[in-house]
């Protein structure tokens, strides 16, 4: 048995405006596909108070569930630091939040979307943040299509 400490769970944000469709979908991923080492969160700059319909159902096709989840502001979370802050799409209204990393992604906000146009999104999101995983050394599970 070896004497080493279990590493601690990488600490991850994602932020995007509404907290209601990418930044919820991010988060899902993470925890999905990082499993116990990482601990996830998203948030919104402007919460709209819930999760896009839209976006439950698409994560249920993958075997999600967005469900339980609502849409929250920064001031509802944990306190940091993190190990990296992702923002998607919230341009100026994106807070600085402190995290050894700190990364933009340029994701087109689908709210509005549906059917194929939606899950191109979702998938991309999913692309990601298991590129994201794997950089940080979290061993992500490749993402299937």
């Amino acid at each position: 048995m070896s004497g080493a400490p279990p590493a601690r769970p990488l600490r991850l944000l994602f932020v995007c405006v509404e907290n209601s469709n990418r930044s919820q979908m991010a988060e899902a991923f993470a925890r999905a596909l990082g499993g116990p080492r990482v601990e996830a969160f998203s948030a919104g700059s402007r919460p709209s108070g819930r999760v896009n319909p839209t976006a439950i159902a698409s994560m249920a096709e993958l075997g999600l569930d967005l469900g339980a989840h609502r849409s929250k502001g920064l001031a509802d979370l944990p306190p940091g630091p993190y190990d990296a802050v992702v923002t998607m799409g919230c341009g100026d209204a994106c807070p600085a939040v402190p995290a050894a990393r700190h990364e933009d992604w340029p994701l087109p906000d689908p709210r509005g979307l549906t059917g194929p146009d939606f899950a191109r999104v979702r998938d991309e999101v999913r692309r990601q943040v298991a590129d994201l995983l794997a950089r940080l050394g979290a061993h992500a599970a490749p993402p299937s299509a």
